[in-house]
């Protein structure tokens, strides 16, 4: 939609009146008398109901929260002074679009000191020094790569600590390097008192990818150009899964991801995907409301429909097809993410990420002191057993591992419990808890 601004340039420029077609912006709004009252070359401008332009007013740092410091003048061809003198106006404007571009660069980076802090002091909270030399991290602090190895170091160390926290153990931490490029962080806690087997790794690797590694991103609608059949990628993430001893405790699962592809002429294909789900032995609606809420919540800080979609592509995605039912009653799920921009998908992300601890130790600690019977646990061993099928059969992340050359192996199968049980013609007894479960799991529902 368009609004007609009348603009009138004051006597130093000759009185000349313009009429301009000014394009509603999506990103963000500002009253154009502000535009005006920055630049005295404008001395006034009469602008009609409707219509507002999107800029950042240096100084005051003006700009909306779903896309900060956007400049939109609309689209070229549009934008057209009609009346005479026109190029006056071109000028004082494309002045002032060079004049706000720069604030609006020097915004974003401040921006981004601000929430994100300094490199160094940051790396002293982890689990481990970061896979990349924290020189490297802070030559290139404004990186995409940077910045998203910053918070998954981040993650992993707030979600350890929460962990410890609840169950009284600790965790191993394994560094490890693959000598085609990269590295990673493995935290293991095993046999602890409240969890089984605790898993929380962060992964950072770079190199050439396989042509079987390409093959899958191809079925995936992903046009990779190589040269000389090489394709230089960077991939990294942090990824978790925790089992715990209690059946009434359910397992949870999440994991966020970079992607970087350089193909034959130098440009950059980049995506993001991840998600976090849960998958409990026994239905509690209490805890399955809580869980999805917590992430509902986090989607729609940037899009309405992320979470209706996220979460329909979860059950979808987390299905073992060979048994017809969901590992769990799943969470949120996306891949292939690399819209609206590299910026705002980074900060889904970024609010994905935080949602770890609150989403799920809530659970951990309600259901801390329950007791369960013999059958129950057998219940729990069974339930393990389809999640390892899918984690075997179907999961992406483990079949990209295994044929990426020089990945760790252990760390690619930390997923799996240290026990579970594959019963012969398994069927729970109609009208039992066990049931009600597999009913769930058989046709997935909405929670919230």
């Amino acid at each position: 939609m368009t609004s007609v601004a009348l603009c009138t340039i004051n006597s130093s420029a000759r009185s000349i009146a313009r009429l301009c077609q000014v394009s509603r912006s999506a990103h963000g709004t500002a009253d154009f008398h502000s535009f005006v009252a920055r630049y005295s070359t404008l001395r006034k401008c009469a602008f009609l109901p409707g219509g507002k332009w999107s800029f950042i007013r240096a100084g005051t740092r003006q700009m909306s929260q779903s896309s900060p410091g956007r400049i939109s003048l609309g689209r070229y061809g549009k934008g057209v002074f009609l009346a005479a003198g026109a190029a006056a106006v071109t000028g004082v404007l494309a002045a002032g679009v060079s004049h706000f571009q720069r604030a609006e660069m020097a915004t974003k980076i401040s921006k981004v000191e601000e929430e994100e802090g300094n490199i160094r002091e940051r790396c002293k909270s982890f689990m481990s020094v970061p896979v990349t030399d924290i020189k490297v991290l802070e030559q290139r602090k404004d990186a995409m790569s940077t910045r998203m190895e910053m918070l998954i170091m981040e993650t992993q160390a707030e979600f350890c600590r929460a962990l410890e926290e609840v169950d009284g153990g600790s965790f191993r931490v394994d560094r490890w390097s693959r000598k085609e490029g990269g590295g990673g962080i493995s935290c293991v806690m095993q046999d602890g008192k409240v969890f089984e087997k605790a898993g929380v790794n962060v992964s950072v690797v770079f190199g050439n990818l396989t042509e079987e590694a390409a093959r899958q991103m191809r079925s995936r609608g992903k046009v990779l150009k190589g040269k000389d059949g090489k394709l230089p990628f960077c991939a990294m993430g942090v990824s978790s899964v925790i089992h715990p001893k209690n059946p009434h405790i359910p397992t949870v699962h999440f994991n966020y991801r970079y992607f970087e592809i350089e193909e034959a002429d130098g440009t950059k294909q980049w995506w993001f995907g991840g998600g976090t789900d849960l998958t409990p032995v026994y239905i509690d609606l209490e805890d399955a409301a809580h869980f999805h809420k917590t992430l509902k919540e986090a989607c729609d800080k940037h899009h309405p429909k992320y979470y209706p979609d996220f979460k329909k592509w979860c059950d979808n995605y987390f299905y073992v097809r060979h048994r017809g039912e969901t590992r769990g009653i799943g969470g949120i799920f996306f891949d292939d993410l690399d819209s609206p921009n590299q910026e705002e998908v980074f900060n889904f992300v970024k609010s994905c990420a935080k949602t770890v601890v609150p989403c799920y130790l809530p659970i951990v600690n309600k259901h801390l002191n329950d007791s369960f019977t013999p059958e129950e646990k057998d219940w729990q061993q069974v339930r393990r057993g389809r999640y390892v099928e899918f984690n075997l059969v179907y999961d992406r992340g483990v079949k990209f591992g295994l044929a990426t050359p020089g990945s760790r192996i252990e760390s690619i199968l930390m997923s799996l419990p240290l026990t579970a049980r594959w019963e012969y013609m398994h069927e729970p007894t109609k009208g039992t808890k066990e049931a009600e479960m597999l009913e769930v799991l058989r046709n997935p529902k909405e929670w919230i």
